[in-house]
């Protein structure tokens, strides 16, 4: 049988973690390291929201600085890694009869390309992004990324990019240290994922006042519900890069 690629869910931080060397960036490159090299990589990236679902269909997606305030060494960097429009119809193929729009209008945001500039720097592997469709509620999410467990068996790594506890408005980066609602966050979602209890991981306003602090704007957690959507029975999970500062997570899960 093909062997099954993991599924990686990657807490990308700040934008600045692309031109950073730091115990994040050093733990994104030994996960990649230590899994078979992927054929094509599909990307779930908490920077690109649509009205219905689209991939990335172009075959030279540009590298996209959806950011502002940053140095400009950040806005000079580019991630040219080939698309894949052969992906970009399989994808859609897949998550039929939902209409996938094959989008040549946007390309690899930040939350893609300041990941992969560290796990695969030269950057030789083709990337497609799939959106978050905006009009999905969270169970709509985790059950559209069930229809693409076809990729994993054929060479497609497959990653959401996000943070689980992402709260700007609450974050105060003068003062690093982790507020104590993320932190019990952190661990219930660690807890959860762990013994593979999705139902209030799904329905996240169950879980409280904690939760709604540390969600906030649902974008950055929705990409990691493909990820646990996508963990088949018996398969393992490790957590890596498990830190909080301020309002923000850095964790990182891989399946698989």
């Amino acid at each position: 049988m093909p062997a099954v690629m993991p599924v990686l869910f990657v807490g990308h931080g700040s934008p600045m973690n692309a031109l950073e060397d730091n115990a994040w960036t050093q733990g994104w490159a030994e996960i990649t390291a230590a899994i078979p090299r992927p054929k094509a990589i599909l990307c779930v990236s908490a920077h690109w929201e649509t009205l219905g679902a689209a991939v990335t269909a172009e075959a030279r997606p540009k590298t996209i600085h959806d950011f502002g305030g940053f140095p400009k060494p950040l806005f000079d960097m580019q991630y040219p890694a080939p698309g894949s429009p052969a992906l970009a119809q399989r994808v859609a193929g897949l998550l039929a009869p939902t209409p996938v729009r094959q989008a040549t209008d946007w390309g690899l945001d930040h939350g893609t390309w300041s990941v992969l500039v560290k796990m695969y720097p030269a950057a030789d592997i083709p990337v497609v992004q799939l959106s978050l469709d905006r009009s999905l509620a969270p169970q709509g999410h985790y059950d559209l990324a069930a229809k693409l467990a076809p990729l994993r068996r054929e060479g497609v790594l497959i990653i959401g990019s996000g943070d689980i506890v992402h709260n700007l408005r609450a974050a105060d980066f003068r003062r690093p240290e982790a507020v104590d609602w993320a932190l019990r966050f952190r661990d219930t979602a660690n807890r959860l994922i762990a013994a593979r209890e999705h139902g209030p991981l799904i329905h996240y306003e169950s879980l409280g006042p904690d939760a709604m602090l540390s969600i906030n704007s649902a974008e950055h957690y929705l990409p990691l519900l493909y990820v646990l959507s996508l963990r088949e029975d018996g398969e393992a999970v490790e957590t890596f890069n498990d830190d909080v500062f301020a309002a923000l997570s850095m964790t990182s899960i891989k399946v698989g």
